[in-house]
């Protein structure tokens, strides 16, 4: 039984949704965003990339894997990473990103000035990582429009990376930018995972629990079977097959328990 907990443990540790030595079926995807990054960040020329996907499609995940695998190239930029969720307001992001690069206790217009003032400074460039970009939306999209105008400002050091659920984001909200070719985010589109791609995740995770399978293949197949034809959420997946290895956990245990003792007794 020991062996048999070992094992339960192990599977729930590697179906976790923490960021994946390896993401399967998004090599073309990190392709794509570790070239923008040496382009723009190692060829210091400003721009942006707006990464849009449904989630659990890898979008968060493949990006912080990148900037891990690429710390030594990108030591000699500033890298701010913000999630727009904790933000209070759309605006906030503003007095964040100012903190970040040691402009503090700028707020308002004031953040916006010194912040573009600092941003075509002499300088190493900065990379500027907006998780959950939708949640800046507002009332005449000024929040975005500002942001994204900032990699076209003359002398700009910026580069830009914006990550959304919303693959209209840009149509809805940066109709100004779109109508300057240069100035326009270049798009990158997460789309959901396959049934194929699902079962290849999960039973790439699970292979690395030593011993007999904790789940059969047929019960990932029914998993990625489900889960791609609702939402491809490859999140969602992870925990299907961690709650059904917590049951089957517990089912052994109380098997266990209730076991008969010797002589019947």
């Amino acid at each position: 039984l020991l062996g048999a907990g070992t094992g339960y443990q192990q599977a729930k540790r590697v179906l976790h949704t923490a960021v994946p030595d390896r993401l399967h079926s998004r090599e073309k995807e990190m392709g794509i965003i570790r070239q923008f990054l040496r382009e723009h960040i190692c060829g210091r020329r400003p721009g942006s990339l707006y990464i849009s996907g449904a989630p659990g499609t890898g979008k968060t995940a493949c990006l912080s894997r990148i900037l891990l695998d690429c710390k030594d190239e990108l030591a000699g930029s500033k890298t701010i990473v913000l999630n727009c969720m904790a933000l209070s307001s759309p605006t906030g992001v503003f007095p964040a990103v100012a903190q970040e690069l040691g402009l503090p206790g700028a707020t308002g217009r004031d953040a916006v000035r010194r912040l573009e003032k600092r941003l075509t400074a002499q300088g190493p460039m900065v990379l500027l990582v907006l998780d959950e970009l939708d949640q800046l939306e507002s009332k005449g999209q000024d929040v975005l429009y500002t942001l994204f105008e900032w990699p076209r400002l003359p002398s700009s050091r910026l580069v830009l990376v914006g990550l959304a659920n919303a693959l209209d984001l840009t149509d809805r909200g940066l109709a100004r930018l779109s109508a300057c070719a240069t100035g326009s985010p270049r798009l990158l589109h997460f789309p959901p995972y396959t049934r194929e791609q699902l079962s290849a995740i999960l039973t790439d995770r699970l292979g690395q629990v030593a011993g007999d399978p904790v789940l059969d293949a047929a019960a990932l197949q029914f998993c990625a079977r489900k889960v791609s034809a609702v939402s491809g959420d490859a999140r969602k997946a992870l925990d299907v097959c961690r709650r059904a290895v917590e049951v089957l956990e517990m089912e052994v245990w109380n098997q266990t328990l209730l076991k008969p003792l010797p002589g019947g007794e």
